[in-house]
C-alpha cells in the first residue's frame, strides 16, 4: 500500500508541474501570465490552429490524469490498506 501511496504522489507531484507549464503555454484570451513569461515564443506555438488544439487536448488530458491520481490517492487514505486496485 505505501509503495502505490509513493507512486500516486509522484503521478500527483509531475502532473502538477506539468500541468502549470501547459495551462502557461496556452493561448491567452486578454492578456495575463502566459503573455508575462515568454509570450513571443507562445505566440509562435500557437499560430497553426492545430497546434493550439492539440496543446488544450493535451492539458486536458494531464489535468484528469492529475484529477483521478488524487481521487485514488485519497481513497488510499480512507480505507488504510484495505483499497485493492
Amino acid at each position: 500500500m505505501d509503495t502505490l501511496m509513493n507512486v500516486l504522489l509522484g503521478i500527483i507531484v509531475i502532473t502538477s508541474v506539468i500541468a502549470i507549464l501547459l495551462v502557461l503555454l496556452n493561448r491567452s484570451q486578454g492578456g495575463g501570465l502566459s503573455d508575462m513569461f515568454g509570450g513571443g515564443m507562445t505566440t509562435s506555438l500557437n499560430s497553426s490552429g492545430m497546434a493550439s488544439k492539440n496543446l488544450v487536448r493535451l492539458t486536458v488530458t494531464v489535468i484528469i490524469i492529475w484529477a483521478l491520481a488524487i481521487i485514488a490517492y485519497g481513497l488510499c487514505l480512507r480505507f488504510n490498506g484495505q483499497f485493492v486496485l
